[in-house]
């Protein structure tokens, strides 16, 4: 069950955050070959300097931070194609510069995520985590 989390140093529409999530999810299930239903996301909003990156020297352009807890099991090359992919919709939607921003992944055993009916098993290919609760 990943819990993917934003955070932006501008506030957001709720429109924007609904948008933002379904293209999230989306964005998860093709590039991680999985269902939707155990996708958590969180979007966090703060004041301009109140979230920084060392880097950026204009955080009123925007800052974006993301950390993603997920299954291991992933190739390093899915694991870059989804931080592209956050980072390309990040710029989309909330024009924010790709150089404001940074993601970190956390890989977790299945195990690790747990519902009230069952815990995650491991990742495999193609599959419905949640397809037997239905």
């Amino acid at each position: 069950m990943p819990h993917l989390q934003f955070e932006f140093n501008q506030s957001l529409s709720d429109a924007q955050k609904q948008s933002f999530a379904e293209r999230v999810r989306s964005l998860f299930s093709d590039v991680m070959d999985t269902g939707t239903d155990h996708i958590s996301i969180s979007i966090r909003e703060y004041g301009t300097y109140n979230l920084s990156i060392g880097r950026v020297k204009e955080p009123e352009k925007g800052v974006a931070v993301v950390n993603a807890d997920i299954r291991e099991g992933r190739t390093m090359e899915k694991r870059r194609t989804l931080t592209l992919g956050f980072m390309k919709i990040i710029l989309e939607l909330f024009n924010i510069p790709v150089e404001n921003m940074y993601v970190t992944l956390t890989e977790h055993k299945g195990e690790d995520f747990h519902l009230f009916e069952k815990y995650l098993a491991s990742w495999q290919a193609g599959e419905d985590p949640l397809a037997d609760l239905t």
